[in-house]
């Protein structure tokens, strides 16, 4: 199970693994096309928890 770091709430990265613990998923807010920017941030707090990026977003299917 993981903690936000600023809010120390229980945060679930998938959501099958929400309804277990009663935690809420993380947001993530993806940007472009090809290459796809994500940011992660926490549902309860709005704090930013990384950054990641993916080349090839359309043909690829990432993220999901």
């Amino acid at each position: 199970m993981a903690k936000c770091p600023y809010c120390k709430k229980p945060l679930a990265l998938r959501a099958k693994a929400c309804d277990a613990a009663n935690a809420k998923v993380v947001r993530k807010e993806v940007a472009g096309s090809i290459k796809q920017e994500v940011m992660y941030v926490c549902p309860h707090c709005d704090c930013v928890l990384g950054f990641a990026f993916f080349m090839g977003g359309l043909l690829t299917g990432r993220p999901s």
